[in-house]
């Protein structure tokens, strides 16, 4: 159920998002209903009421995660300029190197030779930390007992007693 009144005309996009009727004519009317039927219509309400949640819970993340693509992209061409950036860095440090040393060829040896040691330092410390990376046990166990609790248990089914007539 939906009303223009509760639909979204946000830039997210989202159509209506179902809501539960509150007026007084349905409450009138379902004093004078079955017990069978207002169970019913509370289901159906508590059904709707979980969908329009879901829904709600929805639009609302997919509105945070466009905005943090946003952001992360802004964040990427930083990281792109800054990485193009540090080879004027490393041109500045031979350059001045080579003014003290006064001979340009050990000046940016001696910076390209930094730069491997510096790229193998890091590389061998990230492969430490890669290396003691772990598969969570303790959510993939959460996960197993969840599932196995919620399948049916047909061998429970099967060591009931028989009936004999």
């Amino acid at each position: 159920m939906s009303s223009p009144k509760h639909e979204r005309t946000g830039p997210d996009g989202v159509g209506a998002v179902p809501y539960l009727p509150l007026s007084s004519d349905e409450e009138a009317a379902a004093s004078e209903q079955s017990l069978g039927r207002l169970v019913g219509d509370a289901t159906q309400h508590l059904s709707t009421l979980v969908r329009a949640e879901v829904e709600l819970a929805k639009s609302e993340l997919v509105a945070e995660v466009k905005k943090a693509l946003k952001g992360a992209v802004f964040f990427l061409i930083a990281l792109a300029v800054a990485l193009y950036s540090s080879y004027f860095l490393f041109l500045f440090v031979a350059e001045i190197l080579s003014d003290w040393w006064g001979i340009r060829w050990p000046a940016f040896l001696t910076v390209f030779g930094l730069m491997l040691v510096t790229t193998a330092v890091t590389a061998f410390l990230g492969w430490r930390k890669v290396k003691k990376l772990r598969a969570p046990e303790r959510t993939i166990g959460s996960v197993k007992e969840t599932a196995a609790a919620l399948k049916p248990r047909k061998a429970a089914e099967d060591d009931l007693p028989v009936a004999q007539d």
